[in-house]
Formats: structure tokens, C-alpha cells, sequence
């Protein structure tokens, strides 16, 4: 389904070029949970961020069903991650001004699609993930797994084609990390929605279809 070939980036600072990633191929299957570990520095969350098409490579190219997507202009671009990507993040970047059900809406309103039926699809999702009584709260009034749950929640509502999360447990206590975990596990072997996961978490990782350890910007 993704396809990375000869990935490289570069940050040009004034002490000179700064090397992060030094020519990444990588293979995503549909269906799949793939985690990425490494020390800190590695490059992982970069890979995430260019995968994800949150930042574009110096050279390379990432394929989505054999369709380079950094071919596409940065309007097609955007509208690309809106419908066929999910993002989840160590901090969850809900807006707190509004309720977890009207964050979930968020992606779905951009997406123009029909009021009604995306917030059918929220309540619905927000049900799922054990939230229906929590759907009208603020994330101020939600604790952190909850807040997390709610992220997913907002991932998963345009139907992506793949979600990317960066360090989803990394601001969870342990046992509302495994239980967020095992969340997405169940929903990888329920919906069949394929994930890409940076962790740090070994426990965790071990769980995954797939391993992937980054060094120095490449996988060993």
C-alpha cells in the first residue's frame, strides 16, 4: 500500500547540513502494524512526519497504491492527508475549546462532508471506543487516556487508509498506555486499518505484525 524508496533529509543549518535520514526503503502492507524504535535522534519521527506528508524529503519518494503524493500540488496534497490519512500524537493537540465529540467532527467538517452523517459516524466511533458518556466534555474535563481515545477517534473518522502515530503512549501512565495499545490492536484486527507506530516501548513494539529499528537515520 506505501512504498518509501531512497528517502533522504536534510536540515540546513548555519554550522552546516544536518543528516537525518540517509536513504529509507520501506514497505507498508494494507492491514498491517508496523512499529518503528530507536534511540532518540534516530530519525523516527521524522520518517513519520514525511510518510505522513507533514514534511516533504530532500530526495525521494513516497508511493501511496503507486501514486507519488509529493508529485501532487499543495492543495491535492492536503486534501490527500485529510481523506486517505489518521494521525495520533504523544500529546493528543485537541482543541480544547471544544467538545471531544466536536474535535472528532474536525477532519470530517474539512472534508466537507454531509453534518449528519459524520456526526452519526462520531457518536458511533466515540461509542466504540467507550466514550459515549464522555462525547459532550471538554478535553480539560477528560483525563489522559480518555483525551488519547479521543484522538483516535478524530484518526479514524474520514476512514483513512492508514494511521500514523507518533509516541501514542509516550504521556501515558502504563496501564492506560497497554489499554490504549491493545485499543489499537483491536481495531487493526476489527476494521483492518493498517498502522505505523514510533514507540519506545519495547513491550509494546513486540506486539506489533512488524519491527523496524532506525540508527542514525537508516534501519539496521
Amino acid at each position: 500500500m506505501i512504498e518509501v524508496k531512497g528517502l533522504k533529509k536534510s536540515f540546513f543549518l548555519p554550522a552546516g547540513e544536518v543528516k537525518v535520514l540517509r536513504g529509507i526503503d520501506l514497505s507498508i502492507s494494507r492491514g498491517e502494524i508496523a512499529a518503528i524504535v530507536g534511540a532518540s535522534g534516530a530519525g523516527k519521527s521524522t520518517l513519520l512526519h514525511i510518510m505522513g506528508t507533514l514534511d516533504k524529503p530532500t530526495s525521494g519518494n513516497v508511493l501511496y497504491e503507486n501514486k507519488d503524493v509529493f508529485s501532487l500540488d499543495d492543495y491535492s496534497l492536503a486534501g490527500f492527508r485529510n481523506k486517505s490519512i489518521g494521525f495520533v500524537f504523544q500529546f493528543h493537540h485537541l482543541l480544547p475549546e471544544f467538545t471531544a465529540i466536536e474535535n472528532v467532527l474536525m477532519p470530517g467538517l474539512i472534508n466537507m462532508s454531509a453534518y449528519e452523517e459524520i456526526k452519526d459516524k462520531a457518536e458511533m466511533l466515540l461509542g466504540e471506543l467507550g466514550l459515549s458518556e464522555r462525547k459532550n466534555h471538554h478535553p480539560g474535563e477528560l483525563s489522559g487516556g480518555e483525551q488519547q481515545r479521543v484522538a483516535v477517534a478524530r484518526a479514524l473518522i474520514n476512514e483513512p487508509k492508514v494511521v500514523f502515530a507518533d509516541e501514542p503512549t509516550g504521556n501515558l501512565d502504563t496501564h492506560t498506555g497497554e489499554e490504549l495499545f491493545k485499543l489499537l490492536l483491536q481495531l487493526n484486527e476489527k476494521k483492518g486499518i493498517t498502522f505505523v507506530i514510533v514507540t519506545h516501548n519495547e513491550s509494546l513494539s513486540r506486539q506489533c505484525h512488524r519491527v523496524l529499528e532506525m540508527a542514525d537515520g537508516k534501519f539496521r
